[in-house]
């Protein structure tokens, strides 16, 4: 190749690369870059959200708006580090944890979207509830009321041995679709939404549960589960989300809701 031709294929070749790493230009004249929304810094909203009306049931600062189920505050071990709802098992009572115990929100909720983050220690153990009815008069415990996405570790937990026990299921009422879950110490992302009467739940962004909800399908099979001897269980329409002490360590963040 001559001087003068290298000359010239090198200006065209300094051009293209210029031209290569401008934004691109959207029809209205902005860049695709100012029309994407930057995603949200954890335990925040997007502009987006707030639109579509939803609300964070964590700040990632502390435990507000939540309560221990029965009316008193949340416990000691429930603890906020690094922007993360923990629970520290250290202190054991019985199958939960001293100074911990199941947590509810101080909001009930109709027809919902909920969203949010966790993970679970090796051979850990817990749960995300919803619509519970805090009539401890009735109820002892919030999975009396109810149902729940189970939170597990598939690899090490005996309960991940039992049908319908796996990470991700309807707990003890139907199983995932697929298996979805992470290994313990790794995030996952689930959703639950519930809207006039269907229930559709995710991990990991599949679908892994979708069922009618009080229906006469639903009450039959709450009767052959080990739910049948509690009354009002998967009965209510409106009620408190709850996490669970199963007395092992889970971490919780990103937890959001929206009435629909």
């Amino acid at each position: 190749m001559s001087k003068l031709n290298f000359n010239v294929f090198a200006s065209l070749l300094m051009l293209g690369t210029i031209f290569s790493c401008q934004p691109a230009e959207k029809k209205d004249g902005g860049s695709e870059s100012e029309a994407v929304e930057a995603p949200a810094a954890h335990n925040t909203l997007t502009a987006a959200e707030a639109e579509e009306g939803w609300e964070l049931l964590f700040n990632g600062t502390d435990i507000s708006g939540w309560h221990k189920y029965g009316g008193a505050p949340v416990g000691a071990a429930w603890q906020v580090v690094d922007g993360e709802l923990m629970l520290d098992p250290s202190a054991k009572d019985g199958w939960q944890v001293r100074d911990g115990g199941d947590i509810v929100s101080d909001k009930e909720f109709g027809d919902f979207h909920l969203s949010l983050d966790w993970k679970i220690a090796e051979n850990g153990n817990s749960g995300v509830i919803f619509y519970i009815s805090e009539d401890t008069t009735l109820y002892e415990w919030p999975w009396m009321t109810g149902p729940e996405m189970q939170v597990l570790d598939n690899n090490g937990h005996p309960d991940a041995k039992i049908e319908k026990h796996r990470a991700g299921d309807l707990y003890d009422l139907i199983s995932v679709s697929e298996e979805t879950v992470k290994p313990h110490g790794e995030w996952n992302h689930a959703e639950i939404k519930s809207e006039g009467g269907q229930l559709d739940m995710w991990l990991n962004g599949v679908k892994v549960v979708s069922t009618k909800m009080w229906d006469e399908a639903w009450a039959e099979m709450i009767a052959g589960s080990k739910f049948g001897d509690m009354p009002g269980f998967g009965t209510f329409r409106q009620g408190r989300i709850g996490l669970q002490d199963h007395g092992d360590k889970v971490w919780f963040r990103n937890v959001k809701i929206r009435s629909l």
